[in-house]
């Protein structure tokens, strides 16, 4: 989706799994627009948290008009309960097979004879998002298959989500790709105060997490794991934002809060 719009909505990091929210993206053209929705991946659900990702990726499904099925070429793991609910569905469906830039040329011919012949869909992709391989073919594979209906947002609109939606994701990024094992799924980014004033924003954050172990895991020895969060998330910001930023982290325990409804409400799962 970031390819498609131009810019960087959806968290990127080698780690799986690391979109939590379906993020809206919206391109417009004079005679159309197009509105993509990415949802985090299909699993099996382990708790609270991942049973309300998977359905936002069914309320996802349900709403389309195309359906893209975004995998890798170095993905190993066992489809069929996904291709079952794929076959299911009405709307014409295409597999992209995404980082071709990291493989060779049987390979990717061997992923696509199993995409083919395992779900059978309207159309498979290989590409790569990085270097921008074969996204124009999927976009037009798209405006082929949208169906005619009235605009769904303004025309100067870019997505659904607010600024403090994007700067929460920023950092969640850069824990994905500070820390490690469990550490980066256990934890969850708060947004307390984003005050604009000229020339900087002041942000205020806390990243939540589930244990006293983890918590002191982030910060680090001396703060330095922390500040280098921090640091890294700040500079990122100021990229989105365009603005100098000064940011404030602090770490908070909220025990088992990936099972807790009302916390899962509280940092935007339903």
């Amino acid at each position: 989706m970031n390819a498609m719009v131009g810019e960087k909505m959806s968290v990127i990091t080698s780690k799986a799994q690391t979109t939590r929210h379906r993020i809206i993206g919206i391109v417009n053209e004079p005679d159309m627009q197009m509105v993509f929705s990415d949802t985090p991946g299909m699993i099996e659900p382990k708790y609270g948290l991942q049973k309300s990702m998977m359905s936002s990726v069914n309320e996802s499904l349900t709403d389309a008009d195309v359906v893209l099925l975004v995998t890798d070429v170095n993905e190993r793991h066992d489809e069929s309960r996904m291709v079952e609910k794929l076959k299911r569905l009405e709307a014409p469906v295409a597999v992209l097979i995404n980082k071709a830039d990291t493989s060779d040329e049987a390979t990717l011919k061997e992923k696509v004879l199993y995409w083919e012949q395992t779900l059978q869909p309207k159309a498979v992709f290989v590409i790569s998002a990085r270097e921008g391989y074969n996204v124009q073919a999927v976009y037009e594979f798209i405006k082929e298959n949208l169906p005619e209906h009235p605009p769904f947002y303004g025309e100067d609109e870019l997505t659904d989500r607010n600024e403090r939606f994007f700067v929460s994701e920023i950092i969640r990024g850069k824990i994905f790709e500070h820390c490690r094992k469990e550490i980066p799924y256990s934890t969850e980014v708060v947004i307390n105060s984003f005050k604009e004033e000229p020339g900087i924003n002041r942000i205020s954050a806390e990243i939540i997490t589930e244990r006293d172990t983890q918590k002191g895991i982030i910060i680090g020895k001396n703060g330095e794991l922390l500040k280098k969060i921090a640091t890294a998330s700040r500079l990122e910001m100021e990229e989105f934002l365009q603005k100098k930023v000064f940011l404030e982290v602090h770490v908070k325990v909220i025990k088992d809060w990936r099972n807790r409804e009302n916390y899962l409400k509280q940092f935007g799962y339903e």
